[in-house]
C-alpha cells in the first residue's frame, strides 16, 4: 500500500472535520469564545455551508450532515456545561488559600475524561458525515483544505520573520 491513499485520507478526514465538525460545536453559541466545544470559534457556519456548496452537495446530502451535526451538538451540550463546572471547581481551588492537590487532579482527570468522551462523539459525526458525500466530494474537500493549510503555513512563517526594526 503506498502512501498516499493514507495522506489522501488523512487529508479528507482533516478537511471534515475543519468543515463540517464545528456545525455541531459552533451553531450552539454562535460559534464565539474558547475552548473545545460549542463555543469553539472557527468552524461551522457559514464555513462549513462554504464548504458544502464548494462540492455541490445536493439538498439532501446538506440536509442529512446538518441533522448529524446536529445531533452531535445535541449529544456534546451536556459535556460542555460539565467542563464549565469543572474549570468553575478548579478556579475555586486555584484562589483558596491552601492548595489541595488532589483535588485539583481529580478534577483534572474528570475533564480528561470528558474530553475524550467529546473526541469519540465527533469523530463519529465526522465519520458519519463523510459516509453522506461521495468520494469525488472528499477529494475535493481534501485538495481545498491541502490549499488552505499552505496558505496557513505562509502567514505564520510571515509572523515569525523579525521585523524591520
Amino acid at each position: 500500500m503506498s502512501v498516499k491513499p493514507s495522506l489522501t485520507k488523512l487529508i479528507a478526514a482533516a478537511a471534515l472535520m475543519a468543515s463540517f465538525g464545528g456545525m455541531a460545536l459552533a451553531q450552539g453559541h454562535g460559534g464565539r469564545g474558547m475552548g473545545p466545544g460549542p463555543d469553539m470559534p472557527g468552524f461551522g457556519g457559514r464555513h462549513a455551508e462554504q464548504m458544502l456548496e464548494m462540492v455541490d452537495a445536493s439538498d439532501a446530502q446538506r440536509s442529512q450532515i446538518h441533522q448529524i451535526m446536529d445531533a452531535a451538538r445535541k449529544d456534546l451540550q451536556g459535556q460542555h456545561d460539565a467542563l464549565r463546572k469543572i474549570r468553575e471547581q478548579q478556579m475555586g481551588l486555584f484562589t483558596a488559600p491552601n492548595i489541595d492537590a488532589a483535588a485539583i487532579e481529580s478534577l483534572r482527570q474528570q475533564a480528561q475524561t470528558l474530553h475524550e468522551q467529546r473526541s469519540k462523539r465527533m469523530s463519529q459525526a465526522l465519520v458519519d458525515a463523510a459516509r453522506v458525500l461521495s468520494p469525488e466530494q472528499r477529494a475535493k474537500l481534501a485538495e481545498r483544505m491541502k490549499k488552505m493549510r499552505v496558505r496557513f503555513e505562509e502567514r505564520m512563517e510571515q509572523r515569525q520573520k523579525p521585523s524591520g526594526r
